[in-house]
C-alpha cells in the first residue's frame, strides 16, 4: 500500500467517526455558550484609581519633557 491510500482510507474512518459522535452528542449548539466576567464594585474603583494614577504619572512625564 501506498502512502496516500493508507491517508485515503484513514480520512475517510475520521469522517465516519466525526458522523458517529455527532450524531450522539446533543443537538445544542456546537459553540459553548461564554459566560461574561462581572467584576465587583471593589475591583472597578480599584481598576479606576489605578488608571487615573497611570494617566496622571503619563500627563506629568511629558509635562517634564516638555519644559
Amino acid at each position: 500500500m501506498d502512502t496516500q491510500s493508507i491517508l485515503n482510507e484513514l480520512r475517510a474512518e475520521r469522517d465516519r467517526l466525526d458522523t458517529a459522535i455527532a450524531a450522539l452528542e446533543p443537538s445544542s449548539n456546537s459553540f459553548p455558550t461564554r459566560r461574561r466576567r462581572r467584576m465587583s464594585a471593589a475591583g472597578r474603583k480599584r481598576l479606576s484609581m489605578l488608571l487615573k494614577r497611570r494617566w496622571a504619572q503619563g500627563k506629568m512625564g511629558r509635562r517634564a519633557k516638555t519644559t
